[in-house]
């Protein structure tokens, strides 16, 4: 699933008409913001037009927040057909980020260029992604609670755009696609930061969807893109612009984030996907499901990692998935009672809370 509706729960400011409520004080609420992804834009070169094209996209976004359901779907219909059309760009810029990437000295991981490739069938699923995104219902103004306190006093609780998000995300170019439609649905306006082997495919990416946009009646200045590390900094001064920053990558970056901005961070765990194999499954079925699992992104974060299986089917299910996993390429990375039933190398501590990106598993 290439979209997938998110609720925050935060304590942001909220525009009055966002809650309903009388007589409680608002710290005491918990209210659910709609998460968007972040505004495209085109590249700034210095504080001051980061600070503009930030300015910007708050505005955009406030417009964006108000449109019915049926002008932001129709902005996303344009938004696909626009990138349909800048097929040929987006997929010459993205070799030449490719080509650069493979080079020795570029020093980039087979995973990394793996997730750096955009095109054929990727970009075609990713484009019927942003349609797709248009059959779901509307994220906005759903009343996720309706409570009689006492009489006369009730409590609301109502789904809103978060207004802009930043987000910072790996060298991956369907990203920035998908990011930006989640943020035209949700209406919220988008930062984004890709990582840096990745910033020509993402150029022509956000310049189509500017160009879908520029006909619909979301502003263009709903999406923007920041390129460089100086523009991230700059970003993250901007609280009074920004509502929300997203970062992916290293636990170390996202620490770094959130000791380094006052705007609110969403952080995240290391991608360290689990299958268990329970002594009830259906061997087969099993051995499809974590086969398919691993290879059929090896490079996504949502690929597994480890797989536990229970040792009343250990034998069964390892000798089974053994040898699928030596035809489809796989490493398997087991503890000794795995090794047993099938070929692989020893693991070790480290390789149970390693996120491979590859075709390797780790098996206990």
């Amino acid at each position: 699933m290439l979209f997938a509706p998110l609720d925050l729960a935060a304590g942001l400011s909220v525009p009055n008409t966002d809650m309903i409520v009388n007589r409680l004080p608002l710290r005491s609420l918990s209210l659910t913001r709609f998460a968007s992804l972040p505004t495209v834009f085109s590249r700034a070169s210095s504080s001051s037009s980061v600070l503009e094209v930030a300015r910007k996209a708050r505005e955009a976004a406030r417009k964006l927040a108000a449109l019915p359901l049926e002008d932001r779907n129709d902005a996303l219909s344009r938004v696909a057909s626009a990138l349909e059309s800048a097929k040929t760009e987006i997929e010459t810029a993205n070799k030449s980020d490719c080509d650069v990437a493979a080079k020795p000295e570029s020093n980039v991981a087979p995973p990394l260029q793996a997730r750096l490739k955009f095109g054929g069938s990727k970009f075609r699923d990713t484009v019927q992604g942003v349609r797709d995104l248009m059959k779901l219902e509307d994220p906005i103004g759903r009343i996720q609670l309706h409570r009689e306190l006492d009489q006369g006093l009730v409590l609301k609780r109502k789904t809103v755009p978060l207004g802009v998000l930043g987000i910072i995300f790996e060298a991956r170019p369907d990203a920035a696609v998908q990011i930006a439609s989640l943020g035209i649905k949700s209406g919220n306006g988008v930062l984004l930061k890709c990582g840096r082997e990745a910033v020509a495919s993402c150029k022509a990416i956000v310049s189509a969807i500017k160009d879908g946009l520029q006909t619909s009646k979301a502003s263009p200045d709903v999406v923007a893109l920041l390129t460089t590390r100086e523009e991230t900094a700059e970003m993250m001064k901007m609280k009074e612009y920004v509502d929300l920053i997203i970062p992916r990558g290293s636990n170390s970056f996202v620490q770094y984030v959130m000791q380094n901005t006052d705007i609110p961070v969403l952080g995240h765990a290391d991608g360290i996907c689990h299958i268990f194999v329970d002594k009830a499954a259906e061997i087969q079925k099993a051995v499809e499901i974590a086969t398919d699992s691993k290879i059929q992104y090896p490079s996504a974060c949502n690929a597994v990692e480890t797989i536990l299986v229970h040792e009343g089917v250990a034998k069964q299910f390892l000798e089974a998935f053994g040898s699928r996993a030596e035809k489809e390429g796989i490493e398997i990375r087991g503890c000794q009672s795995t090794l047993k039933y099938a070929k692989g190398t020893a693991a070790v501590e480290a390789d149970w809370s390693t996120e491979y990106g590859d075709k390797i598993v780790s098996v206990k």
